[in-house]
This record gives structure tokens, sequence and C-alpha cells, in this order.
């Protein structure tokens, strides 16, 4: 087995607490230095369960965009494991330009071999991973966020004893695995929210077909787009760190986080509720962030 479970028990903090609300995060993101937060336990089953069967000549093929948090900790387990990796990214124009990209030369670092492909080729990723299957046969090739049945069953492990005791979870949402796995895995009196950063109508049956269970909903959080960052973005990131001494990225946790306060500043949650957020890591993100910030002669996130 290559991904251990921790050693030391995820810490969850409290965050908010009003004469209404209590709010807490729990801290998936320190679940690993490199592999970050929930993209952890979407790999464990995936990489664990091919090694387990393949442990001669393991290759492990992925897909991602410029800035992929999955890229990053794909990237990571093939450095951690010495295992050959190859990153399938979206963008032939960033063929050239990858040494600009932290994210990109995080991997290269790491050993992982970039393949650019256009955006048009990336849109049918289902072709994609027909021909490198044949041309690997023997490759994981895991999925682009690392969205699959093994990752659902991977996000069980983020829920424990204590997670039983809040009244509502919440998750940021890009591909789906993540609130499949919250969703599958919670109790019938739980509900589950997922913050979409992402506008796709598909989610919503991606969600259904890795797990039966219902009692969840998806509130939009995108702020303009995925991958937007608008200024009231920043503002709240930086508060957020300076105020409780916890970073966020502004992809996902930042923005889902945004989105709660909100609601509960518009009494969304009824009163007395315990609401727990998920921290999905993907720090690694900040700087990539910073560099296009900076270039637009926008504050930064610190």
């Amino acid at each position: 087995m290559l991904l251990q479970l921790p050693t030391q028990k995820i810490p969850i903090q409290e965050i908010l607490i009003n004469k209404k609300v209590k709010l807490f995060i729990k801290r998936e993101d320190l679940v690993h230095p490199q592999i970050s937060g929930n993209k952890y336990w979407k790999l464990f089953f995936n990489v664990n369960n091919y090694l387990a069967k393949n442990p001669e000549k393991p290759y492990i093929i992925t897909f991602g965009g410029a800035f992929s948090n999955h890229i990053a900790a794909v990237s990571a387990v093939g450095n951690l494991a010495g295992i050959p990796t190859l990153g399938i990214i979206r963008g032939e124009e960033l063929k050239d330009k990858w040494l600009n990209n932290p994210t990109l030369l995080f991997a290269k670092r790491n050993g992982m071999n970039l393949k650019f492909v256009t955006r048009e080729e990336y849109r049918h990723k289902e072709k994609l991973t027909e021909f490198l299957q044949k041309e690997f046969p023997e490759a994981l090739i895991v999925p682009e966020g690392g969205t699959n049945e093994d990752a659902v069953n991977g996000v069980k492990m983020m829920l424990n004893d204590e997670t039983k005791d809040f009244d509502y979870l919440c998750t940021a949402v890009g591909t789906g695995g993540t609130i499949a796995g919250i969703l599958k895995y919670s109790e019938e009196n739980q509900s589950v929210i997922g913050f979409k950063i992402v506008d796709d109508d598909s989610l919503q049956n991606t969600i259904s077909e890795l797990t039966s269970k219902k009692n969840f909903h998806l509130i939009d959080s995108s702020f303009g787009g995925y991958g937007k960052i608008k200024d009231e973005n920043i503002r709240f990131i930086n508060d957020f760190k300076e105020k409780y001494g916890i970073p966020l990225e502004p992809i996902y946790t930042g923005k889902m986080m945004q989105r709660i306060f909100e609601l509960i500043d518009e009494d969304y949650f009824p009163e007395n509720s315990r609401i727990l957020c998920f921290h999905t890591g993907g720090l690694q993100g900040i700087e990539g962030a910073n560099l296009l910030l900076e270039k637009q002669n926008r504050n930064l996130i610190i």
C-alpha cells in the first residue's frame, strides 16, 4: 500500500459562532504536504488497488488544466513511489509556457511527463482515454479530477464519528466525486450541500450515478465562472486568513466559504444548525493565481 491512513487525526476547527448557527471547518488540507485534501482520498483506492494488481511496471495517466490540483497531486504520488506519470494537459498553447506555470513546473519536477492537447481534443476525453488504454494497456488512467467509484469510496475517509454530529456537510464541487462520497457515507439525518464552482448542468446526474442517496442539493458559487477571481473573493480570502489563521485558495474552498458566510447572513440555515465545511486543499493554486493577479495589477492573495 502506497497511500497510508494519516497517523494524526485531521482537526475540525470552530470558526464562527453566532446566536443562530455554529460553523466548523475540517482541515483536509493538512492530510499530506504535497497530495492535498480531497485529492489524497480520491487517489487512495485508485492507486492502492492498482498497485496491488500491477506491482511490476506501474504507470499512471491522468488529465487536467494548467493549474490543476489533481495534476499536482498525481505527480506527487508518482514522485513518492517512483511511478512514471503522464499528464494530458488542456491547451496546446501551454507547450512552450510551462516553465512559467508553477503547477506544471511542480509536476515536471516530480517527474511527470506532460502532453499538451488542443481544447477540442480535450473535450473528447473519452476518445483520448480509449486511445491511451490501447497504447498503455497496463496503465492506470485516472479521469479528470480523479472522479470515479474508487474516488467516491476514498472520500469516505473524510468522514468519522465526529462528523456525525453536524446537521450540514458542505463541500466545493468541481467534477462531483467529493460530494458523491460525502453524500454516500453521510448520516440519513444530515443534509449535504455542494457549492458549484463550475456551470455544469450534468453534475446532478453525475452525483446521482455515483450514489443513490438524495439528501443533497447544489448551490452556485462560481462568482462569475470557473477560474474567475473577483476582488471581493480576494478580500474575503485575505480577511479569513487574518481572522482565523486558515489559508484558502480562490477557485474552490475560498468561494465555498464566502458563499456560506453569505447564506448565514441571509438566515438560510435554521437556528442552532451545526455546519461542517471540508477544506479540500489545493493551496498550491495560490501561487499561480497570484501570477495572474500581478499581471492585472490587482491585489494578491496572502
